[in-house]
C-alpha cells in the first residue's frame, strides 16, 4: 500500500514538472514513485477481484450473500470516497 507522503510527493513532482521541469534525479524519483503507485493499485485490484463471487442470476441470493455484497459495496464506497476527498 502506498502512503499519503508518497502520493503527495508524486503530485508535487508532477506539478513541478509542469511549471519548471525536473532534474534527472527527480525524474528517476518520479518514475520510482509511479511504479510503486501502479503496483499498489494492481495489488488492490487483484485483491478485490479475488473476492468476487459469481452468482447464478436465476437463483435468489441468500441473506448471508446479501450481507456480503452490502459489506463489499460499503467498503469499496468508503475507499473511493477517501481517495477522491484527498484529491480535492
Amino acid at each position: 500500500m502506498i502512503d499519503d507522503q508518497k502520493i503527495a510527493r508524486i503530485n508535487e513532482l508532477a506539478k513541478k514538472k509542469k511549471t519548471e521541469g525536473l532534474t534527472d534525479n527527480e525524474k528517476k524519483e518520479q518514475k520510482k514513485l509511479r511504479d510503486i503507485y501502479i503496483k499498489s493499485v494492481r495489488e488492490n485490484l487483484r485483491s478485490q477481484l479475488s473476492n468476487i463471487t459469481f452468482v447464478d442470476a436465476e437463483e435468489p441470493l441468500t441473506d448471508e450473500q446479501k450481507k456480503h455484497v452490502e459489506a463489499l459495496s460499503d467498503k469499496l464506497g468508503k475507499e473511493y470516497r477517501e481517495v477522491h476527498e484527498k484529491g480535492n
